[in-house]
């Protein structure tokens, strides 16, 4: 399996950094009443969106590690969670954009779920 290659930044900036716990519940609209809800799963994906900053040759070593390790992000690889320093699996969710702070530096938008 891949690993988040070491010579990326390890942790993701702060600004535009979110993540979103598993929803592992069903809710069901009642006649009258409340909502029932209950568990649907046990175990559920969590969702991140980070952003990065990085050189142009970071750059390149990302988009290589994405197109050619991650198969096009269809491949699951190993990164420490930015908040618990914890390692686990994760997959890509949609295409990483790049985008030009300067003409040396680029920030490097990522969505990724942690699989349980």
């Amino acid at each position: 399996m891949p690993t988040w290659p070491s010579s990326l930044p390890e942790a993701p900036l702060l600004q535009g950094f979110s993540e979103t716990p598993p929803e592992t519940v069903i809710r069901t609209q009642m006649e009258a009443g409340p909502a029932k809800i209950r568990r649907r799963f046990s175990a559920g994906v969590r969702r991140f969106t980070m952003q990065f900053s990085m050189t142009q040759d970071q750059v390149a070593a990302f988009d290589d590690f994405f197109q050619n390790d991650c198969a096009g992000g269809s491949l699951a690889f190993d990164f420490t969670h930015p908040r618990t320093k914890q390692a686990h699996q994760y997959r890509f969710q949609t295409q990483p954009r790049y985008e030009p702070l300067t003409n040396q530096r680029y920030t490097v938008i990522v969505e990724m779920e942690q699989l349980p």
